[in-house]
Order: structure tokens, then C-alpha cells, then sequence
């Protein structure tokens, strides 16, 4: 502890004598203004301790689910992949939402090759890799709130593919035969793309497809990549 006298001009130990008689008083430590890239390094150590916590929580559980959404992710982390390696195949859904992720790797894929549902919204994603087309199991993808430019085709070939979410991406134009040869297929949400105006007829030939679309309009601008302006 340290302690100041009235009297003083610096600062003493608190065993030391004091010459003013008890009129000394506890003052308190200054604090200095914390910068932004202090602030910036506690952040990032807690969302690794948070991507750790979950993995271990999906492992020694044996859970059919691992949620590693809103953990600051630019990537998928590579050491994940031998730390789930003897639950991976009873690994069903997985939750990437609301990270910083620009790509995925076809080991990701390969990987979780049982998945049932894939959360990836609100990311950086233009393209997914060509073996997202031989996950046999996967019933529904959500890739809404990211960068596609085009129909992610790599889905045409997922046999038991239900359920498509690509709501406020930038896609203009579809496959439509490629969509109505997907006979699993029985929603489709493509609200908030700046879809040409001919393709907003495409309930018709695409049958029993739920095809969500915005009406005509201005649409949503596309979120910035961090540090970047548009």
C-alpha cells in the first residue's frame, strides 16, 4: 500500500515513520486511459477462450452441435479440426453466424461430412468450395447476410438439400434449370438481392419451391468488409 503525507511531496512506505502525525490519508493508484489496440488484444483473447470453452463443450459432451457464432472468426480455426476428430462424423449442425469469414475450406467440409445444417450468415462470403456438393445429409444452409454475387452452385448437387437462405446478398441473376432439378428443394429465400425483374416470375416453373423474393425497389447495401468504406 501506499500512502501520501499531507505534508510530503512524495510518496513513502507505509512502514516508514511519519513526521506529520497521523494526518496522512490513502490516495488512490492513478489510472491510466487504456489505447485501442489494448482493448483490441482483450477482445480477441476472450473470443478464443470462447471458441475454446464451446469446443470442449461439443467434444466431452458428444453433442451433435457446435455454436461458434459471434467469435470474431476470419478464418476457421485449423487446430479445431484434431480437436474434434472423434466426434466429428456425429457432429450434425454447425453455427458459423456473425463472424469475419471470407472463404471456406474444402477441409471444413470434409471434415463435418454428416452435417444436416449449416448456419454461415452474416459473413464475408462470395464463393463456397465444390465439395459442399457431396454433403449427402445437409437438409438446410443459411447464407444470408453475406457477399454472393451468383447462386452458389456447388448446392445444385445436395441431393437432400431443403432449405436455402440467401437473403441480403448481391446475387442478380439464378440457374432456374438447375433450381427445378433440386427435388428436394422447398425454400428458397432471396429477399433483398437486386434480382432482375424477369426473375421474379420463377414460383411457375419451380414448383413446389417457396420462393421469397423483395418486391421491386431499392435494396439493402451490402455490409462493408471491416475497415474497408464503400
Amino acid at each position: 500500500m501506499r500512502l501520501q503525507c499531507r505534508r510530503a511531496t512524495a510518496p513513502r512506505d507505509a512502514a516508514a515513520p511519519c513526521r506529520a502525525r497521523g494526518r496522512c490519508e490513502i490516495l488512490p493508484r492513478k489510472r491510466f486511459p487504456v489505447g485501442p489496440g489494448v482493448r483490441m488484444q482483450k477482445r480477441m483473447g476472450e473470443a478464443v477462450a470462447r471458441v475454446a470453452r464451446r469446443v470442449n463443450d461439443t467434444v466431452e459432451n458428444k453433442s451433435d452441435s457446435l455454436d461458434l457464432a459471434e467469435c470474431k472468426l476470419m478464418t476457421f480455426p485449423v487446430g479445431i479440426y484434431k480437436a474434434v476428430r472423434s466426434v466429428a462424423d456425429g457432429i450434425h449442425r454447425i453455427t458459423l453466424a456473425n463472424n469475419e469469414l471470407k472463404a471456406l475450406a474444402s477441409r471444413f467440409v470434409t471434415t463435418f461430412s454428416q452435417l444436416r445444417e449449416l448456419n454461415l450468415e452474416g459473413n464475408y462470403l462470395h464463393r463456397l468450395p465444390e465439395e459442399v456438393g457431396s454433403l449427402p445429409h445437409l437438409r438446410a444452409i443459411n447464407l444470408s447476410r453475406n457477399r454472393f454475387q451468383h447462386f452458389p452452385e456447388p448446392l445444385a448437387a445436395v441431393g437432400a438439400l431443403e432449405t436455402i437462405e440467401l437473403e441480403e446478398n448481391e446475387i442478380a441473376d439464378v440457374p432456374v434449370e438447375l433450381l427445378a432439378a433440386m427435388r428436394s428443394l422447398r425454400r428458397l429465400n432471396l429477399r433483398a438481392n437486386p434480382l432482375r425483374a424477369d426473375l421474379r416470375a420463377l414460383a411457375r416453373p419451380l414448383g413446389p419451391v417457396e420462393l421469397l423474393v423483395s418486391p421491386e425497389g431499392p435494396q439493402p447495401a451490402p455490409r462493408a468488409e471491416p475497415g474497408l468504406s464503400r
